[in-house]
């Protein structure tokens, strides 16, 4: 009776982990790969900004985004991102910003200013390209986002790939690690809340 307990307080600690150590691994080397084809836009989906200012993991999405349009994958793009709790700026506002500055035309910039989180930022972008009549798009955001921002563009039915920044600002391994506990976390509360 014992050793039977045993095997089940086994199983049920041991298949948790394995199914968490198998979706990581999953979610890590989907984010390792640049799956860019020439697309309508770029989606930037949002992060931190400090004033008027990116954080600098929203900068690394931005310069990506640019990258993909001064490179021609590109021909618009979408900044993401509202108004965090007391900020005088939108994220999406910054990053439209910051592409204005490096010289991206005014005409080729949208930004959307009511998201807060991955699946409003890909609603909020949706309605943009609707509104414009564009079909397929490039999502862009870090390596270990990018499973989870495909899987919800999926999901409401958009013709999206993904493009993560090159130069994440997570780079060591404790940071990216952080930031895969993150995204395991909210990957399942995606699957359970269906938001």
């Amino acid at each position: 009776m014992i050793r039977r307990i045993f095997i089940l307080l086994g199983v049920l600690v041991l298949v948790p982990l394995a199914w968490l150590a198998a979706l990581g691994t999953a979610i890590w080397i989907y984010g390792a790969a640049d799956q860019a084809v020439k697309s309508d836009c770029a989606i930037v989906l949002g992060a931190a900004a400090y004033g008027a200012k990116p954080s600098p993991v929203f900068e690394e999405r931005i310069r990506h985004a640019i990258n993909l349009y001064r490179t021609g994958l590109v021909a618009k793009i979408i900044f993401t991102g509202g108004y965090g709790t007391g900020a005088d700026h939108a994220e999406s506002e910054v990053g439209a910003a910051y592409a204005a500055r490096e010289g991206v035309p005014a005409a080729d910039v949208f930004v959307e200013l009511r998201s807060r989180t991955t699946q409003q930022n890909l609603a909020e972008a949706q309605i943009l390209m609707a509104a414009h009549g564009w079909q397929t798009a490039i999502l862009v955001s870090d390596p270990l986002h990018m499973r989870r921002a495909t899987w919800m563009a999926a999901d409401l039915g958009m013709s999206a790939v993904s493009s993560p920044t090159p130069t994440s600002r997570y780079r060591s391994l404790k940071t990216k690690f952080t930031f895969l506990r993150h995204e395991l976390y909210f990957w399942h509360h995606y699957l359970f809340t269906g938001g």
